[in-house]
């Protein structure tokens, strides 16, 4: 597979995943309340994860995941951070989906979950993945 059709696949599938995420939050009295409780910070980042593939398809999975975890981490460490201006910037529709409100375990819980579970789907069951990085030049850095 080429690399752009590597990215359209990515960029596809983190949009899915947005769609789902989204729904998550908009029909959670229809879900059962384990699912509608977490799904949504999951969904959150398995989309990280896969904009790191988008960005970067030609990185090992275990980079970008690492690379999506840190991401996440430091979003959710960032909420403990409480000024006025990044308060204000929470409120909005897009700050409230990207940066969250308030710290909570459990969300680096859902994190490290949503992004396993991508790297584990990555790895086992899309061959294209490792076939690009194989025709690919390595520059030392992947």
């Amino acid at each position: 597979m080429k690399e752009w059709q590597t990215r359209a696949t990515y960029l596809i599938c983190c949009g899915a995943t947005v769609l789902l995420g989204l729904g998550s939050r908009r029909f959670g009295a229809y879900l059962p309340a384990f699912v509608a409780h977490y799904a949504g910070d999951t969904l959150w980042s398995l989309m990280v994860f896969l904009g790191v593939g988008f960005l970067a398809p030609t990185l090992r999975t275990a980079r970008r995941a690492s690379l999506a975890l840190v991401f996440s981490y430091a979003i959710e460490v960032s909420q403990l951070y409480h000024a006025p201006w990044i308060d204000a910037l929470r409120h909005t529709t897009l700050g409230g989906l990207v940066l969250g409100f308030g710290f909570l375990w459990s969300d680096i819980v859902c994190y490290t979950v949503g992004v396993a579970v991508g790297a584990m789907v990555e790895s086992t069951l899309i061959p294209w993945v490792g076939s690009l990085r194989e025709r690919t030049p390595r520059s030392g850095n992947s």
